[in-house]
């Protein structure tokens, strides 16, 4: 059976019937996958979902249509060496969606403060005094402008910044509520880590979706973007690879905590400093967002909150370090209750850095 098909339940189940009794479903990982997974799922038809990043074979041809890539898909599939991907439950499906979506808004949102800031910098105007994520600091800011046509561009920008700042609101608030539904104890278990709030704290629970799918801590990091792969032959290293496979939105969930995990426990610059000194600072912070990573996946595993005693013993090593870690590890102690049970006052702690064009 190789030909075109009606994209509607009906023609799927007519088509696949003579072949129900040991019948896989594949399909490539596309925005159009959803309706096929939750059919074969009310079926009962075994449902595979091809990692289409992975799937190098599609894309090896010198042709590309959609008449060679389901053949491909057929042929993989069949000899096992079809690259996966994970099939997301319908049920929890729509609210990480509407998180992905929140942080679209927000990035849209903080292309407006950077437009904001770079119109400033243009006309070599003094600096803002506050700063502008702020609703309450952003009066008068218009009049910051001699030029009336710039001072309606910056008009614009303030009313859509305003319209954003109510529809993030809404939404957090939409997400927290279905985050309890769905795991509440999860939930406030990730918001124990210094750092992690609401925001956080829901994308990491919502891509994680299940940490027992991960049967190592080595695959969760992997998975995270946490690590990357390596290029090795005759025992000689040739680079590294793999640096865009795997979950983007818990690569930035993990390295926005660990800029957080700075700022909210004093101690741990002390620690960043270490690893600076170690690895450089290009590598440093990736290193404690990698630290921050596998902490998680062990206080989701083992059901438990965490631990900075714990997170610095593992974080340390022989000598040195491990008096810093024990030292860094009191004094994170004392103030990691205290850090995680104050209700964050910023509303917008967690949303992404906007890089300024350079000149």
């Amino acid at each position: 059976m190789h030909r075109n098909v009606k994209t509607t339940p009906a023609a799927f189940l007519e088509i696949v019937a003579p072949y129900r009794d040991d019948l896989v479903v594949a399909a490539e990982c596309m925005f159009t996958w959803y309706w096929l997974a939750d059919l074969c799922a009310a079926e009962g038809i075994a449902f595979v979902l091809g990692h289409a990043l992975a799937m190098k074979a599609i894309h090896g041809g010198k042709a590309k249509n959609d008449k060679l890539d389901s053949h491909k898909i057929a042929v993989l599939l069949r000899g096992g060496l079809l690259p996966q991907a994970y099939v997301y439950p319908a049920a929890m499906r729509s609210t990480r969606d509407l998180l992905r979506r929140r942080l679209h808004l927000v990035r849209k949102r903080g292309q407006l403060l950077a437009h904001i800031q770079n119109t400033r910098a243009q006309y070599n105007l003094p600096e803002f005094e506050r700063r502008l994520a702020y609703p309450a600091n952003r009066d008068g800011v218009s009049d910051h402008f001699p030029d009336a046509s710039v001072r309606t561009s910056i008009d614009v920008d303030l009313a859509l910044l305003e319209r954003y700042d109510s529809l993030i609101t809404d939404l957090e608030l939409t997400l927290v509520r279905t985050a309890k539904q769905h795991n509440a104890d999860a939930f406030h278990r990730l918001r124990s880590v210094p750092g992690i709030g609401k925001v956080l704290a829901l994308t990491i629970l919502y891509e994680i979706h299940d940490i027992a799918r991960f049967d190592r801590v080595q695959e969760f990091a992997s998975y995270a973007r946490l690590v990357k792969g390596r290029k090795q032959s005759g025992g000689k290293l040739l680079g590294t690879s793999g640096a865009k496979m795997g979950n983007v939105h818990l690569k930035w969930a993990f390295s926005e905590a660990a800029v957080l995990f700075l700022r909210h426990a004093t101690g741990g610059k002390r620690f960043l400093a270490m690893l600076e000194k170690k690895h450089g600072k290009g590598k440093a912070l990736s290193i404690l967002a990698h630290k921050i990573g596998r902490a998680v996946f062990y206080m989701l595993s083992r059901d438990t909150v965490f631990s900075m005693e714990k997170f610095m013993a593992a974080a340390g090593s022989r000598g040195p370090a491990t008096r810093l870690s024990r030292a860094v590890g009191t004094e994170l102690a004392t103030i990691a209750a205290g850090a995680c049970a104050v209700e964050r006052t910023e509303r917008f702690d967690h949303e992404p850095q906007v890089r300024q064009p350079s000149v």
